[in-house]
């Protein structure tokens, strides 16, 4: 068996899953909307220069699921993904996921973004096995805080290596590992797979894997 792993935002969708969330909660008044749109747009301008604090982000970032009830949340979450995500679906995504699986690979998609927001995107992609950022809860309800290390930069490949090693295994085990990513944010977890893809590339990624001879893939061209 293969391993196939797959970033999220801006590989599978053409959109960033986080970003669009903290716009959708401005939107249904769940946030202050200036307030939000600021920082939202602040944190995702270092994301794309590297810079990205990821603590700091996180206590911004998850906050609002601190703040409300889980039952409301889940109803918030049922129309992003209507008004949101579904549009944004795209087949070429689709398909490339559906290749993995017919060949017998195992499916991660694999993301900075927290479960909260994820888990449900994946479902729709039909992939079982997600290692997103983790959301401490006490009980039923969410604290707004992380748990554990955030699937970020490097985290990836720490989070990686746990999640196999519940299943009994290493990456070295798999005679095949692809990952696809769009950020050069992810170049700690390219470097260690033997099929890196640079997919729908920032310039940043797209000059190291011109560099390294990496495929390049234009998934939504």
């Amino acid at each position: 068996m293969d391993l196939a792993l797959f970033d999220l935002d801006h590989t599978l969708l053409p959109i960033d899953s986080d970003y669009e969330w903290g716009r959708f909660l401005a939107r249904v008044g769940a946030v202050d909307d200036a307030h939000q749109q600021r920082e939202n747009d602040r944190f995702y301008r270092d994301y794309q220069a590297g810079t990205l604090d990821i603590a700091a982000f996180l206590a911004f970032q998850l906050a609002p699921l601190g703040a409300h009830p889980p039952e409301q949340l889940r109803a918030w979450h049922d129309r992003f993904m209507a008004e949101v995500i579904d549009p944004a679906l795209r087949p070429s995504a689709q398909r490339l996921v559906e290749q993995h699986r017919e060949r017998g690979d195992l499916c991660v998609i694999i993301t900075a973004t927290n479960e909260f927001v994820t888990a449900p995107i994946a479902r729709r992609f039909g992939i079982e096995h997600l290692i997103a950022t983790q959301v401490e809860r006490e009980g039923e309800r969410y604290t707004g805080r992380p748990s554990g290390t955030p699937s970020f930069r490097e985290g990836k490949v720490i989070r990686l290596d746990q999640w196999l090693a519940g299943l009994g295994s290493r990456l070295t085990d798999y005679p095949r590992s692809t990952f696809y990513s769009d950020s050069a944010n992810d170049i700690a977890l390219l470097e260690r797979v033997t099929d890196p893809v640079a997919t729908n590339p920032d310039d940043k990624l797209a000059a190291h894997a011109r560099a390294r001879g990496w495929r390049t893939l234009a998934l939504f061209e």
